[in-house]
C-alpha cells in the first residue's frame, strides 16, 4: 500500500457504517421543499458528506427563503434523521465482519464524521457499536467540516497514530477529499449509482462494500 504500515482504520459513518444517506436525502428534500427550495433527490446528492449547517447554507444561497435560521432548519433535519435511524436504520454490508477483522489484526479503530453527536449516538445505539471505537470525532463544533481535513486529523491524534498510517473509509467525495487532505490512505465505497464516476480515481482503492477491506489490508 505504501512503505508506511497501516496502524489504524478510520471509518466515516453515514453511508459507510449505516445506510443513512437515503434517509438524509429524503428528510432534507422534505424540509427544504417545504421552505420553497426547488430541490430534487438528485440535486441533494451534491451536498453528501457536508456538515448539515453547511448543507443548509449551500441551499439557502442557491434559493434564499425568508426568516433564515440555519440552526433551526439544521436541527429539524437532524432530529428527523436521528428518529428515522432509530426506527429503521440498517448496517451497511460487512460492517461487523470488517470491524472484527480490524480488531483481530490489532489495528486501532476510529470514527470521523460530519454528523452531530445526536446522529452519532443514534447510529451507535441502533447498530450496537458503542464499544468498538477507540476514538470518535465529529466535525459538529469545528470551524470547518468535510471536505476540510480537521476531523480526520483530530481522529488520528486521538488514536495517537500518524495520519499517514491511517486508512480512511469514505462513501462521499467530500469525505474523500478530507481524508486525502489529511494525508491518509483511502478506500472509497461509492453508492452503486455513482461507482462509474471518474472522480473516484483520487482514492487509493475503490470497493463495492466493506467486505473488500480484508483483501485491501492484506496488500
Amino acid at each position: 500500500m505504501t512503505s508506511l504500515s497501516i496502524q489504524a482504520v478510520i471509518f466515516d459513518m453515514d453511508g459507510v457504517l449505516i445506510d443513512s444517506e437515503p434517509l438524509w436525502q429524503r428528510v432534507e428534500y422534505e424540509v427544504l421543499s417545504a421552505l420553497g427550495v426547488p430541490v430534487t433527490i438528485e440535486t441533494i446528492q451534491q451536498t453528501t458528506g457536508l456538515r448539515i449547517d453547511q448543507c443548509v447554507d449551500y441551499w439557502y444561497h442557491k434559493a434564499p427563503w425568508p426568516h433564515y435560521d440555519n440552526a433551526k432548519v439544521s436541527q429539524t433535519i437532524v432530529d428527523k434523521v436521528a428518529n428515522e435511524i432509530l426506527v429503521s436504520g440498517e448496517a451497511m454490508l460487512g460492517v461487523y465482519e470488517t470491524i472484527d477483522h480490524c480488531q483481530a489484526l490489532g489495528l486501532k479503530i476510529g470514527l470521523a464524521t460530519s454528523s452531530p453527536n445526536t446522529i452519532i449516538q443514534a447510529v451507535l445505539t441502533k447498530l450496537d457499536l458503542s464499544e468498538k471505537f477507540m476514538a470518535i470525532e465529529s466535525a459538529e463544533h469545528l470551524i470547518y467540516g468535510k471536505p476540510h481535513p480537521e476531523v480526520y486529523l483530530n481522529c488520528a491524534k486521538a488514536l495517537d497514530v500518524d495520519p499517514r498510517c491511517c486508512l480512511a473509509i469514505e462513501d462521499s467525495f467530500n469525505g474523500l477529499i478530507a481524508a486525502r487532505a489529511a494525508n491518509m490512505q483511502t478506500v472509497a465505497i461509492p453508492a452503486p449509482e455513482q461507482r462509474g464516476d471518474a472522480k473516484w480515481i483520487i482514492a487509493h482503492h475503490q470497493a463495492e462494500s466493506l467486505l473488500a477491506l480484508t483483501t485491501i489490508l492484506a496488500k
